[in-house]
């Protein structure tokens, strides 16, 4: 009897050269990032893309922060550098300097060794290693998302292993918040649930609580048991000022309960191509977080091994030098204000063009977006008439318009309101 050859092409290798992928369908665009595509295929002069999250200037280019470049250089001319990888965790300046940025360099919780900080790949992987990290060792794997919420929530919290339900957040009636709702779904969630919270710059509303109401949130979320998971992308790149924008997380870590932070530097620093982030977990202990951090290398060890040197290294030498810290929060300011100064005059043009309706939420709201209020059909009719691209559901980003660019985008709009109701 002859010998079955083991390593034979199977049958499902597909017959007379076939490919074994022929039953993969196409899928398709991803919903934010697929705007850039048809953008780029426009061949349109006039076109403005307005759906991409990054900072552009009033030339419409990308920027590289002066600081940026600095301490680029600085890193290339020290010859003691090397290309080693990092540990599981990360480069330990930036996980310290990290941590201290967001919870404040006097923060009981820094002070007392409580906080678990590892540097991830971003915010989408600082969000995944804590979705894994919860679906592993925490007893309640449900998570609650705000609707509307960036696309990408539902699925990296998925695929993580959690369950992901929603809360109310966003009154389409006010183009505000809806508070009441809020609370009334935060009262529903079972205790112990997760809620994911975005720290600042709500994206992609742009709109954000009070204060006062962050403080409502806070205690009802204590008195529940729920456990908080701030998502901080915008950190000094919604006011400016990066304490500010750092006061809903500051409220949670100073009750002495645990909470997770995932950080982002692509907005704040530019570094959107570096992959540069953090997660945070505030402990109850420090005994509590040196067992987290074991545990959070087990979940990232398998995953990508180590995070990259290059970008936390460009973080760490700014954060850790005064006058490189100094040119950051300028530069970042100046940042900030742009986009400020764009809602100010995309608002003034709506109201001399004598646009129907209330338009004052594009200045009320806060951020690198603007819900705009307008629907898929406006959308598409604007996509198509006035080759001005954005997500489907109205979210344009205003760090992609320019002084220039405004008058198109007010005719576009105006064009949409007043023929697509």
């Amino acid at each position: 009897m002859a010998s079955q050859n083991p390593i034979a092409p199977s049958p499902a290798a597909g017959l007379y050269g076939g490919s074994v992928f022929a039953n993969v369908v196409q899928a398709p665009e991803d919903p934010i990032l697929g705007v850039t595509v048809a953008y780029n295929k426009d061949p349109s002069p006039v076109k403005v893309n307005l759906g991409v999250g990054a900072y552009r200037t009033e030339e419409g280019k990308p920027l590289v922060l002066n600081v940026v470049r600095r301490a680029e250089q600085l890193l290339v001319n020290d010859p003691s550098r090397v290309k080693e990888y990092l540990p599981i965790t990360g480069l330990a300046d930036f996980n310290k300097l990290s941590a201290k940025l967001i919870f404040g360099a006097d923060s009981p919780a820094i002070q007392e060794n409580r906080v678990a900080t590892v540097q991830c790949l971003s915010g989408t992987g600082s969000l995944r290693v804590g979705g894994e990290f919860l679906a592993r060792h925490y007893h309640e794997r449900t998570i609650y998302i705000p609707q509307p919420t960036w696309g990408n929530h539902p699925k990296v919290f998925t695929l993580a292993g959690l369950s992901v339900k929603t809360y109310r957040y966003y009154d389409p009636t006010t183009r505000g918040l809806n508070f009441e709702g809020l609370l009334a779904d935060l009262s529903a969630a079972p205790p112990g649930a997760i809620v994911l919270l975005h720290a600042c710059a709500h994206n992609p509303t742009g709109v954000d609580p009070t204060l006062d109401q962050w403080e409502q949130i806070r205690l009802l979320m204590r008195s529940k048991g729920l456990l908080p998971f701030f998502d901080s992308a915008y950190q000094g790149f919604a006011s400016g000022n990066l304490d500010a924008d750092a006061q809903s997380v500051r409220m949670f870590v100073a009750d002495g309960g645990e909470c997770l932070t995932a950080q982002s530097y692509a907005k704040n620093m530019g570094l959107y191509g570096e992959r540069v982030g953090a997660l945070s977990i505030v402990c109850k202990s420090a005994d509590v977080a040196t067992r987290v951090e074991s545990q959070l290398k087990l979940v990232i060890r398998p995953m990508y091994s180590n995070p990259p040197i290059h970008g936390a290294s460009i973080v760490a030498t700014i954060l850790k030098d005064r006058e490189l810290y100094h040119e950051w929060t300028i530069e970042l300011k100046a940042m900030a204000d742009r986009i400020i100064n764009m809602r100010q005059q995309l608002f003034d043009a709506l109201r001399a063009r004598g646009m129907p309706g209330d338009w004052s939420h594009i200045i009320k709201q806060i951020g690198m977006f603007t819900f705009t209020g307008l629907n898929t059909e406006q959308v598409t009719f604007m996509t198509k008439e006035y080759h001005i691209y954005m997500t489907s559901d109205g979210r344009i980003s205003m760090a992609g318009l320019s002084s220039k660019t405004v008058p198109h985008l007010t005719d576009a709009i105006h064009a949409a309101v007043t023929r697509m109701k």
